[in-house]
Order: C-alpha cells, then structure tokens, then sequence
C-alpha cells in the first residue's frame, strides 16, 4: 500500500482528488490539510510515502510545507499540484526538495502515475516546467542575480546605494518585515554572507547602472 497525504486549500479540488485516489485499491489516503502549516503537522503525525501538494496556500506555502517535510522526512516524496508554473514557484520549491511538479490540468490517471513513480522513486515534471528546468541547466555560466525577482532587484539596488531596510520599506511601499524577507534571499541567491558584499556584487555585475 501506498500510504498518501493530500494538501490544498481548495475544499472541492481536494476532496474530488481523494475521492478518486480512493478507488485505487493500493492507495492508503492516511490524511488531508488545508494549509501548508496543518500539512507538515499531519505529515509528521501520518508519516505518509507520498504528498500531493498545492503550492500557494494561505498559513504556510507549498514550498515552505516541502521544506519542513523534506528536513524532518527526507524519504517522503512530495508532489506539487498546482496552477502555477512561473520561475518564482518552481524553482525554490524544487530547490526545498519537491520530488515531482504536476499542474493541475493534469489527468486524474496521470496524478496516479505520478504517485506510483514516486513510490518507485521515478521523477515526473510537467512539461512546462521540465523546459524551464532544462533551460536553466543548459544556459552557460548563469549570473546568479539571474535568480532574483524583480523586487529583490529592485531591493538589492537600494541596498547597494547604502539605504537602511527602514529606507528601503519606505522607496518600495513595502513592509521592514517584507524587506528584511526580500535581503535574506537575496543573499542567499547571491551566496554572499552580508549586505555589503550583496552591495560589492551590485556594483562589480553593474547593476546600479542597468536600473
């Protein structure tokens, strides 16, 4: 049996993905959650092989979700079921460790398929995202600021002239919170160790200059 755990916040899109999953007999539906949050708790309480998981839930991520999981229970596959395929989601949640990227246009048969290849260990990307991933893999010497959104450019740019997070909040319209948020991944995209050196690559790759 394959014991699975389903996660997503829409009521009707996760009881009708459990109901079907029901009628296979080697599947254990072991338990259901409706944020990322109740989904790493019920995760660790169940302890199940699988996860089918939303990526964008309110009270805790998708990508958030796979990472906790993913430390806690490094055997446990998860599977992103989303409507999202946009860089800004697919590569950090497949960076926290998601084992499979499906979109929710997918067949009821193909989100089985993709349980039972998980279970074997067997990788599945939709499509869509595979090209993306491939794309990123072939590309020769990428920059790493290339991973930044455009608001982590626009934050490290600030950042760079010598603004103050508070300074940056108030430039950008955006929270001290949200920014002390945006600074953290940024240096960690950047793989730098604190906001001067996050400054020095700012300027060395001229991006000053290039907003």
């Amino acid at each position: 049996m394959i014991r699975i755990v389903v996660v997503d916040d829409h009521d009707v899109v996760r009881k009708g993905v459990i109901s079907y999953l029901e009628t296979e007999e080697h599947f254990d539906i072991v338990g259901e959650a409706s944020s990322g949050h109740e989904g790493v708790i019920t995760v660790l309480n169940k302890r199940p092989d699988v996860v089918l998981m939303d990526l964008m839930m309110e009270n805790g991520s998708g990508m958030e979700a796979t990472k906790a999981i993913k430390e806690a229970l490094p055997e446990c596959k998860v599977i992103i079921l989303t409507s999202y395929y946009d860089d800004e989601q697919v590569f950090p949640v497949l960076e926290a460790g998601a084992f499979s990227y499906l979109l929710k246009t997918a067949s009821a048969e193909e989100i089985v398929a993709a349980i039972e290849k998980a279970y074997h260990g067997e990788t599945v990307i939709e499509p869509k995202v595979a090209h993306k991933v491939m794309t990123r893999f072939h590309r020769k010497d990428p920059e790493l600021h290339e991973q930044l959104t455009e608001r982590e450019r626009e934050v490290l740019i600030c950042l760079a002239n010598g603004a103050s997070n508070q300074e940056i909040a108030d430039q950008l319209f955006i929270g001290i919170k949200t920014v002390k948020t945006h600074v953290s991944n940024i240096l960690r995209k950047l793989d730098v160790h604190d906001r001067t050196q996050a400054a020095v690559y700012a300027h060395r790759h001229q991006l000053i200059k290039s907003s």
